[in-house]
């Protein structure tokens, strides 16, 4: 029998170290891939992931309340990788380096052309206010729509006129139009 989130909080919060340790098992893989998908690397979505449990150790959710954990974990995860890229932006503006690394592929063009798209998606969306952000990044991870509801707050009708205002400017922000005055 599968034990709920809820059901693991409540035990770790009355002092079940394993509890926590099956919460961190259970959610893990699925943010590091989110992450990495995000962030390009495999190691800062690890760093990320393990942040956003520290907080969850650090800052227990409200025993009191009712919670979507893996809603609030994804929300914290997504938040902090987004923080990443918004720094990665400010230290290539510093530092005036624009130009990615030719790995040694088959085809270098080609992957050259794969990491300077990449390159401006990550540009484009750490320019865009954070739910707007999250949300579209999401969406394109394959969560539905009362998944994406609950992550960011809203409800599942709001989502998708949601969607379409983020998608609209991460169109602007990707051709560099500069920022939305939504």
């Amino acid at each position: 029998m599968d034990i709920s989130d809820a059901l693991l909080l409540q035990r770790w919060q009355e002092g079940d170290e394993t509890a926590f340790a099956d919460i961190f098992l259970r959610h893990y893989g699925s943010l590091v891939r989110v992450l990495r998908s995000l962030l390009g690397s495999t190691d800062e979505a690890e760093d990320i992931a393990q942040e956003t449990f520290w907080r969850l150790y650090r800052h227990p959710l409200a025993a009191e309340r009712e919670h979507n954990l893996a809603a609030w974990l994804m929300r914290v995860a997504t938040r902090l990788g987004y923080n990443v890229l918004r720094e990665r932006m400010r230290r290539e503006r510093r530092q005036g380096v624009w130009q990615q690394q030719m790995e040694t592929a088959a085809n270098p063009e080609a992957e050259a052309l794969r990491q300077e798209t990449r390159r401006e998606v990550q540009q484009a969306l750490a320019q865009m206010p954070l739910r707007q952000a999250q949300i579209l990044f999401l969406r394109y991870q394959g969560y539905t729509y009362a998944e994406l509801a609950e992550i960011v707050g809203v409800k599942v009708s709001s989502v998708g006129t949601l969607l379409a205002r983020a998608e609209r400017t991460f169109a602007r922000h990707y051709r560099g139009d500069g920022p939305s005055s939504m």
